[in-house]
């Protein structure tokens, strides 16, 4: 993480809140490790309460492992990024949130990916996950694209993935569609039959989709025609969104999330080569994060 002069006597918290999951990192000013805590999904564009809440459990679990009971949180500085929070309403409600931090610093979860994995320098990432978003940060100026929530956006996501799969079943279980292999991978992954499909997803959100995508992907791998074109789909639009982070000045990117490293076979050539490795992870990030800004919030305070 980028060196930074922290408060030597404050422990800091870094926050990566997603649509599946909620990561904690508790680390002291010298950004060594005290504990970590993981709990459900965060995404306040979802669900605000319910990333409230999850926050605060991984939080009280990260403070655990150190020794320190719940209380301990309102002496820690919080570096949170959230998915869902680049919408500017959903950022304003979060902002509201009544939180039980000294001190609580909020961004997305693509700007803390993008820290962590450049050693909180300026870097470019493409996040695959059950969301999937585009970000470059070169000289201060930042770009972000994608990220427009499932099922309107998220394109080669996990959820995008999932959806894409059950709806070529389900043409295929109608024979409006090719016959492929998903129809009864599908089922044997939700325990269902025919249109019992349906009622197995009823009500389904981003994250049950997600956990789809495995099946895709083993279908693809496997030389099923239907799902290679999904994937074919899904890496034409990971492409694209290369080439915007590189009109931006990158000249390399971080390919993170869950799906991120099965997705690199079925990249161009040229998204192949320019792809590296993540040099930390976003709750790592996140901590950077809390760190710079609550010293800029100290040195102001201090002038």
């Amino acid at each position: 993480m980028t060196s930074h002069t922290p408060d030597a006597s404050r422990l800091y918290l870094g926050i990566d809140g997603g649509g599946s999951k909620c990561r904690a990192l508790l680390t002291d000013a010298t950004g060594r490790t005290l504990g970590c805590g993981i709990s459900g999904p965060a995404n306040p564009f979802q669900n605000l309460e319910q990333a409230c809440d999850s926050i605060t459990r991984a939080s009280t679990e990260a403070l655990a492992q150190a020794g320190l009971g719940g209380q301990a949180l309102g002496g820690v500085i919080a570096g949170v990024g959230l998915a869902g929070v680049n919408i500017p309403r959903v950022y304003e409600q979060m902002s509201l949130w009544s939180n039980p931090f000294a001190a609580l610093y909020l961004t997305t979860d693509i700007h803390i990916a993008c820290l962590g994995a450049h050693g909180g320098e300026d870097g470019a990432v493409i996040v695959v996950g059950t969301g999937s978003v585009g970000y470059v940060c070169e000289r201060g100026d930042s770009h972000s694209y994608g990220a427009h929530g499932f099922p309107f956006g998220d394109k080669a996501s996990g959820a995008w993935l999932g959806l894409e799969g059950l709806k070529a079943a389900l043409l295929c279980l109608d024979g409006l569609g090719p016959q492929t292999a998903l129809l009864a991978a599908t089922e044997a992954h939700l325990h269902a039959r025919g249109l019992n499909l349906v009622a197995a997803m009823a009500g389904a959100r981003s994250r049950d989709y997600g956990a789809l995508a495995p099946v895709v992907l083993a279908c693809a791998e496997a030389g099923d025609a239907v799902a290679t074109a999904i994937m074919e789909e899904a890496a034409a639009y990971l492409d694209a969104l290369a080439a915007k982070l590189f009109a931006h000045g990158a000249e390399r990117f971080a390919l993170l999330g869950g799906l991120g490293q099965r997705l690199v076979p079925w990249l161009s050539p040229e998204s192949r080569a320019a792809v590296i490795a993540a040099q930390g992870q976003p709750d790592e990030g996140a901590v950077s994060y809390a760190m710079a800004r609550h010293s800029a919030a100290v040195n102001r305070r201090v002038s």
